[in-house]
């Protein structure tokens, strides 16, 4: 068997997630989204595949959405069984290991988001409009698919809804075609995306241009009219960001990016890929949620392009795009990144010391603790590596496994190439104990003011 054809393990945190039997390269939606009544219809065509000869294949979908027909490779599936969050499909004809696999699903309903340990996510229903926030299972409440984060695949996704409003969609729009009252809109997403990473936009935006027409990477926001304003002054310092955030982490792993702001308020900005996702309460004309600005760009280089293959090493992402908000306090003219690790640390040490970064368990991979203590994993790394390492392999990082799946291991592995002095002690220390270790002093760390 080829070695890229094989199956993800099932992951210990969300074991109910996830397929075995195949591996998806490409999916292809066809949506329809009625804003009045929260009804969407679709047609998704995935193909794949398979890594071992089996009877039945399974994709993750939401009972909430109703299938009305499958189909294996062009012929109607022998049976199909939707229960439990799967779709359970047996095809006609058995297929090889190192088979086309291919599945085509119609379905619909009244998409609802899905219900787990961290609240609710996946397809939210807005005042006017609609939003998909699926980190970190709720890719299944509105398109079947694998839902695993070592799961990627390309993405063509075609949204037809009501034509007053704008949709967006992961990658570029390819072609925007308006009949009657509906308008579809059909985006490209060729890098490879983990399920939870795709998303739909659906609100009354007008979308335009973030900084200079000339820059090397191109930035547009997507925001109601009233909210203009506000966004031009709170956002007005992202294409440094990007400047400063190239320089640091390497070339930008996208085509472009995109920043929405919703007309309702969320609790939290959300990352897609390509896309972040604020509320309008992050959206007030002061800058208030600057660090947030950062944080969530960080996550197209840390998250979106180098994705984590299992939930328990969440710091690989949360952990760097926290300590991208100290970089950037470093960089504007903030505190430094030591003053903002030394002060972290401190809050850290007030709090209960019962949980392990490496592994904190699936009720707390969310955990700001695992933010701040990743954050601090990586400052105490640059301080034992020295600036010019550090960077350095932070970048190959990114390169080395841009648009790929990674563990913890890999990461501490490439590390250990950037000193002669064994890293193991740091690791045990700041990922493996629950203990809060104490921050090495300042040493050789040149911006860390």
């Amino acid at each position: 068997m080829g070695g890229k054809f094989y199956d993800a393990p099932i992951d210990e945190y969300l074991p109910q997630n996830g397929n075995r039997g195949y591996r998806v390269s490409r999916y292809e939606l066809e949506l329809g989204y009625r804003v009045a009544g929260n009804r969407l219809t679709g047609r998704a065509v995935i193909t794949a595949v398979t890594t071992e000869a089996r009877d039945r294949f399974a994709l993750d979908l939401s009972q909430a959405m109703r299938v009305t027909k499958v189909f294996v490779n062009g012929m109607k599936a022998a049976r199909y069984v939707h229960q439990h969050h799967k779709l359970v499909v047996t095809p006609q004809q058995k297929i090889p290991a190192g088979g086309v696999l291919t599945f085509t699903v119609q379905y619909g309903g009244t998409p609802r988001p899905v219900r787990g340990p961290w609240g609710e996510v996946g397809w939210e229903e807005l005042t006017e409009g609609a939003l998909v926030a699926s980190q970190p299972n709720g890719a299944a409440s509105w398109f079947p698919c694998d839902d695993h984060p070592s799961s990627k695949a390309s993405y063509r996704i075609a949204i037809t809804t009501d034509s007053p409003y704008y949709a967006l969609a992961n990658g570029t729009l390819v072609r925007k075609q308006t009949k009657a009252s509906q308008t579809t809109w059909v985006y490209e997403q060729p890098e490879p995306m983990a399920g939870y990473l795709a998303t739909i936009q659906i609100g009354h935006y007008r979308r335009h241009r973030i900084g200079s027409a000339h820059s090397p990477v191109p930035m547009d926001a997507v925001v109601p009219t009233r909210l203009r304003a506000a966004f031009e002054h709170d956002f007005a310092r992202q294409p440094r960001m990007m400047e400063l955030f190239t320089e640091r982490f390497g070339p930008y792993p996208f085509v472009g990016y995109t920043v929405v702001v919703t007309d309702d308020e969320l609790e939290i900005p959300i990352e897609a890929q390509g896309i972040s996702i604020f509320g309008a309460n992050h959206c007030d004309g002061r800058r208030s949620a600057e660090r947030l600005v950062a944080h969530e760009l960080a996550h197209q280089w840390f998250g979106n392009s180098v994705t984590i293959r299992q939930w328990r090493d969440i710091w690989l992402h949360e952990g760097f795009a926290c300590y991208a908000e100290w970089l950037w306090s470093e960089e504007c003219g903030g505190p430094g990144a030591d003053r903002m690790a030394r002060a972290a640390r401190h809050n850290l040490a007030r709090q209960r010391q019962d949980i392990v970064v490496g592994d904190p368990g699936p009720a707390r991979m969310f955990d700001d603790r695992v933010y701040k203590r990743g954050a601090l994993t990586l400052h105490a790394l640059r301080l034992e590596l020295g600036d010019r390492a550090f960077f350095a392999l932070l970048r190959e990082w990114t390169t080395r496994y841009r648009h790929s799946s990674v563990i913890t291991e890999e990461f501490t592995d490439l590390a250990g190439h950037y000193t002669t002095i064994p890293l193991r002690p740091l690791w045990e220390s700041w990922l493996h104990r629950a203990e809060l270790p104490q921050l090495p002093p300042l040493g050789g760390v040149q911006g860390a003011r």
